[in-house]
Formats: structure tokens, C-alpha cells, sequence
């Protein structure tokens, strides 16, 4: 099995040990196409479905909180992977939900970027943010904020709450290329910026319901491809 693979062999042995008295033996496969070491959640994904993969074997009906204790265990931290397409918001390193939310979020379109210039980021070795009190309060403020964005179903605030957020995280895990990819979402009408958690991934937020929209990530577009990134489009 892959190194990369470590965490999931980890997950089914952890499954194996507190759910199969007999230890049951078995062969773990692991099929993806989400990139790797790029904060897209390549790990979890193997994590959750290894796990899944002996709760089906052994033929128990999983808990939410029986399968996402061992993930944290088996990775650290893991995802929310489990709870889509639900909106939550998860304590990553401790396995459970602070929030569910009722809405899902607005729609997003969306142009992901790779700035693949960066390292690929081990998760397991990342130093956990240590934030101090001036962030832990906006935190709360953002919470709130990110709250009524999801019950409004308001595009602008959910986006003035993701680059906030970005923001706070670049002081923990920095991405050379924020500032500049956030002058070319504001010259081009983007209603926010977000990153991906720990690794390389941008992303430049886009209000569907507008007619501008087309034109201006067409010309966000013109403006990224003369770097080299990898760029993709998304619709949320």
C-alpha cells in the first residue's frame, strides 16, 4: 500500500480492533482522483471510506460518532466529509459537530486555484494554530456571521466571512500568492476568497445570480492564466 495510504490502512486496523473480536482479516484498495497533500481532503475521504468499508464487512450499522472518533485517531484531524451534504461546522482534531446548520449554502460559482509553486502539506506534521485572543474574537463574530450567510442565503456576507477566515489562516500556513489572487477577485467583482484548510488550493468566489458574472470571471480567468497555476471552475 501507497505511504499515502498509511492513514487509511490506520482507520480499518483501529475499526478491526474495537468492532471484530476475531480480528477479521481482509485486503485494503484505495481507488481516488482527488489530489494529494493540496487541503482537499484526499485523506479523509480514504480515512471514512476504509472505516465504512468494515462496518459494511462486519455488518453494524456505524454511528456518526463511532466513525468519525476513529478518523481523528487515524489522522489527527480529520474532515466533515461524512455530514455532507450538510453544512456543519467541525472540530476537526476532536471529532464533533459544534454547529449544524439548517440551510445549505448559497450557490457559488467558483474558480479554484492551485498554486502549485507551494509544498505539498503534511497534515500530520502541521503545528496546529495557535490563535491569539484578538482572532478567537473574531472568530465568534465570523460564526455568527457565517450563520446568518447560511440562513439568508446571502452570497456576500458568506464571502466577507470566507476571505476573513483566509485571512487568519494565512498567518498560520502562508500562501505567497493570497495577495495577489485577492486583487484580481477584486478587480474582477469576486464576493470573497477562500482556502483550502491546509494545503495549496485558492479559490475565488463568484455571485451566480448576477449577469456580470460571466464577464468577470472570464476576465479573472485571463488575468490567473498567465501564471502558473492549475484552474479549475466549480458551481456550488
Amino acid at each position: 500500500m501507497p505511504q499515502r495510504c498509511e492513514k487509511a490502512r490506520r482507520a480499518a486496523e483501529l475499526a478491526l480492533d474495537r468492532f471484530s473480536p476475531a480480528r477479521a482479516n481482509g485486503q485494503l484498495t484505495i481507488e481516488t482522483n482527488i489530489p494529494i497533500g493540496r487541503g482537499m481532503g484526499s485523506s479523509t475521504a480514504d480515512v471514512l471510506s476504509s472505516i465504512l468499508a468494515v462496518f459494511d464487512y462486519l455488518q453494524i450499522q456505524p454511528k456518526f460518532e463511532w466513525v468519525m472518533q476513529i478518523a481523528v485517531n487515524a489522522e489527527t484531524a480529520c474532515d466533515s466529509t461524512l455530514f455532507s451534504p450538510a453544512v456543519t461546522l467541525f472540530a476537526q482534531r476532536e471529532g464533533f459537530v459544534i454547529e449544524a446548520f439548517r440551510n445549505s449554502l448559497p450557490r457559488i460559482d467558483l474558480i479554484s486555484i492551485d498554486t502549485v509553486a507551494a509544498e505539498d502539506v503534511n497534515t500530520v506534521e502541521l503545528k496546529p494554530a495557535a490563535y491569539n485572543q484578538i482572532e478567537i474574537e473574531t472568530f465568534r463574530s465570523l460564526r455568527a456571521g457565517l450563520r446568518n450567510a447560511i440562513e439568508m442565503s446571502d452570497i456576500y456576507l458568506l464571502g466577507r466571512v470566507a476571505t476573513a477566515s483566509t485571512r487568519i489562516n494565512n498567518r498560520f500556513l502562508e500562501n505567497p500568492d493570497l495577495d495577489r489572487i485577492e486583487a484580481i477577485g477584486a478587480r474582477r467583482g469576486a464576493v470573497g476568497l477562500q482556502a483550502s484548510h491546509s494545503g495549496t488550493v485558492l479559490g475565488l468566489m463568484f455571485d451566480p445570480s448576477s449577469v456580470e458574472t460571466p464577464d468577470n470571471m472570464g476576465m479573472a480567468l485571463h488575468e490567473l492564466s498567465e501564471s502558473a497555476f492549475n484552474i479549475s471552475i466549480l458551481h456550488i
